[in-house]
């Protein structure tokens, strides 16, 4: 499996395109600037499937309405964060200076509980992570080795957990329970900065300690 960090949106947050032989592929976080994330998804002729959302902060859905009506395509979320897409005062974009309230329609399915998932060609497990904020999700994709961990887990950081809703010992708990025990060479694509891996976040990360 190919995948694709577009930054997007006032924040820059990681967009990722997952992309399989056959050109199908999943948009998870369109975080903003629509027409760029779907101009670089047409110029690689992709066929996007469905749209995954790690969580519903504003700067991970800012483009989630465009993007999935120009391709007709389903959005997954967990329930913990389903009302938070039409709501400017849980998604944070009420408290912030970006110039516009974020209002999204519903999803189209809602994650309820971890599983092993498949839409179309593509097969993953759903992984519950919270503390960033209580709906965060990681899917991991064992076959290609990745996990695409949203805000939980940076290089060298974790996330934030001062926002409404995040609870820091959740948060260590999500990482040591959830992620840690992933193969060591496991590569996370998380929402914020460079991609790294398990093992590394295990030798290196300052907020593991003792881990």
């Amino acid at each position: 499996m190919k995948w694709h960090c577009i930054p997007l949106g006032a924040l820059q947050t990681n967009c990722y395109v997952l992309a399989i032989d056959n050109q199908k592929c999943l948009i998870v976080d369109p975080g903003g600037d629509a027409e760029r994330l779907i101009s670089a998804v047409n110029e690689k002729k992709y066929q996007p499937q469905a749209i995954l959302l790690t969580h519903a902060h504003f700067d991970h859905i800012g483009a989630l309405d465009e993007v999935r009506e120009y391709f007709d395509i389903p959005v997954y979320i967990h329930e913990q964060e389903a009302g938070w897409l039409f709501d400017p005062s849980l998604n944070g974009s009420q408290f912030f200076q970006i110039g516009t309230l974020i209002r999204m329609k519903p999803a189209d399915h809602i994650l309820t509980e971890e599983k092993h998932m498949q839409i179309g060609d593509f097969k993953f497990q759903l992984l519950e992570t919270p503390g960033h904020s209580p709906g965060s999700v990681t899917f991991y994709f064992p076959e290609s080795s990745i996990a695409v961990s949203g805000d939980a887990l940076f290089q060298g950081s974790i996330g934030r957990t001062d926002l409404p809703g995040g609870n820091h010992a959740q948060l260590i708990k999500s990482i040591h329970d959830k992620l840690l025990g992933l193969p060591e060479e496991t590569i996370v694509l998380s929402g914020h900065g460079p991609a790294t891996t398990i093992g590394q976040e295990m030798d290196s990360n300052p907020f593991l300690n003792g881990f």
